[in-house]
């Protein structure tokens, strides 16, 4: 292996792939993930108010026809009312899961103890914590505890073998410190927790370690493989606690994103009529002219809602589902000429 490749092994092309610098990088990961999803919905509605203030300003919009106003709010209720048919919806899909018959319910329960017990196993202690990102500290503790071991059991290797490895592990023990910072000072209720677990690239880590068994397989001394195998077990159990956080994280997502559309829908209808009603009367608009545009661009802004809060949190949801999309070390961020373990057909043989 060439000095370049042993460098590329230590790059991560997991979940959090690529430079995370840059104002407009920062903006869109507070868009997309970072920000609460509340004032992502007031930064659509602020984007909203302007824009419509300026297009009235500038006279490229007006709200003089009764017609035209009249059907805008037709189409607000109409789509209000579609909204909350898609929120029942993704209340039923939430609802599906959580209902099941005994025998059901009973393998889930187990899988979940048998998981816990393996955690607890992994980090020796006698029984894992019961919130989700304590869970994910052990995990990662196990894993750095394992470089560890597995840096220690090569110090008297070769150096070309000493070397790739103790430079994976040195990587793996500067995520592991990083993501362990994050999770100290996060709860379960906010978002960090998750957004950290996701940009954790145990994939990468994962497929680096299996490739690196194979290639140094006779080079490497039994306690070497032993601890590289439970480095590479670690790896999994965090997987998995991972694709476990994120699924409780999700459900609770939305099933709060459907009681704010809820809340939300009924003034959004009301505000809808009441653009009607501004504008029923036969002598015209019972409101000042003057003040008639921005009364009605505020009951917009209060009949869209909904629709701000339908973007934040899907943009959320559908962002966290894309960069965990693959399991184990199946990376689709990777290019498939790149990288340092090129491998053929028939290469050990």
């Amino acid at each position: 292996m060439s000095p370049s490749e042993s460098d590329e092994t230590l790059e991560s092309f997991g979940a959090d792939v690529g430079k995370r610098e840059g104002t407009v990088t920062r903006v869109q990961e507070w868009f997309l993930i970072q920000g609460g999803r509340l004032a992502v919905a007031a930064v659509l509605a602020l984007v909203v108010l302007v824009s419509l203030v300026a297009a009235y300003e500038l006279e490229v919009v007006a709200f003089a026809n009764p017609n035209s106003v009249t059907r805008v709010a037709s189409g607000m209720i109409a789509g209000t009312f579609s909204l909350v048919t898609l929120v029942v919806s993704v209340n039923q899909l939430i609802l599906s899961q959580e209902f099941s018959a005994a025998s059901k319910a009973r393998d889930r329960l187990d899988g979940v103890m048998e998981f816990r017990q393996d955690v607890a196993e992994e980090a020796s202690v006698p029984a894992s914590p019961a919130a989700p990102t304590r869970v994910l500290e052990l995990v990662i503790e196990a894993i750095r505890h394992d470089a560890v071991e597995l840096a220690d059991a090569v110090a008297d290797h070769d150096d070309e073998v000493r070397d790739v490895v103790v430079r994976y592990t040195n990587s793996i023990e500067q995520r592991a410190d990083r993501i362990d910072e994050t999770l100290e000072e996060t709860s379960f209720g906010t978002f960090t927790a998750v957004s950290a677990a996701i940009n954790y690239d145990e994939a990468w880590q994962l497929y680096v370690a299996t490739h690196l068994r194979g290639e140094y397989a006779d080079s490497l001394s039994s306690d070497a493989t032993e601890r590289l195998d439970e480095l590479i077990g670690s790896l999994k159990l965090f997987n998995v606690a991972r694709e476990h956080l994120k699924t409780t994280y999700l459900q609770r997502e939305l099933t709060r994103f459907s009681q704010l559309t809820i809340y939300c829908g009924v003034p959004s209808i009301l505000s809808a009529v009441a653009i009607g009603l501004l504008y029923a009367d036969f002598t015209g608009p019972n409101v000042n002219l003057a003040a008639m545009p921005y009364a009605v661009i505020v009951l917009i802004l209060i009949g869209l809602s909904p629709l701000f809060l339908l973007v934040s949190y899907i943009l959320r949801t559908a962002t966290v589902t894309r960069r965990t999309a693959s399991i184990g070390p199946m990376i689709p961020q990777k290019d498939p000429d790149e990288g340092p373990f090129d491998v053929s057909y028939g290469e050990d043989s």
